[in-house]
């Protein structure tokens, strides 16, 4: 394992997945991680299209992932872990699967919220799409 992805998203359980990342990275010297935040793209209907253009949501959108990715990104570079960082639009899952293929990433590390079973097939869950979807190893940190 040389470059592992990591999406963040801010939640306690992406956290959880950062710092096992950072322990794994003790463990693989020359591990590099590759940070993404993805974003649903904006829907613009009714009378919010006449006040505020798709590119203005999209820069919104791109700032707050930006602040979203900082402490991660902090976090890294403290512990000397070289990190690269990207916003990608799109299906989340299939977003953070595209990007960890484009970034030639070996595994990806993620956290999951951990709803359990019937959480997952009642609401569906971003984890289990991208482990379905995932070429390489996907690491569910909970």
């Amino acid at each position: 394992m040389k470059k592992l992805l990591l999406p963040i998203d801010g939640s306690p359980s992406a956290q959880h997945a950062l710092e096992f990342s950072i322990e794994l990275s003790k463990a693989i010297p020359g591990l590099s991680v590759h940070l993404v935040t993805a974003q649903q793209p904006p829907e613009l209907y009714g009378e919010v299209a006449v006040y505020v253009t798709k590119e203005k949501i999209v820069e919104f959108q791109t700032h707050h992932a930006e602040e979203v990715l900082k402490p991660a990104r902090s976090q890294l570079t403290a512990a000397g872990v070289p990190c690269t960082v990207a916003v990608v639009f799109g299906d989340v899952a299939d977003s953070i699967v595209r990007q960890a293929q484009s970034e030639q990433c070996d595994t990806i590390v993620m956290g999951t919220r951990g709803m359990g079973a019937i959480g997952n097939l009642v609401m569906g869950s971003v984890a289990t799409k991208v482990v379905h979807l995932a070429p390489m190893p996907v690491i569910l940190v909970k």
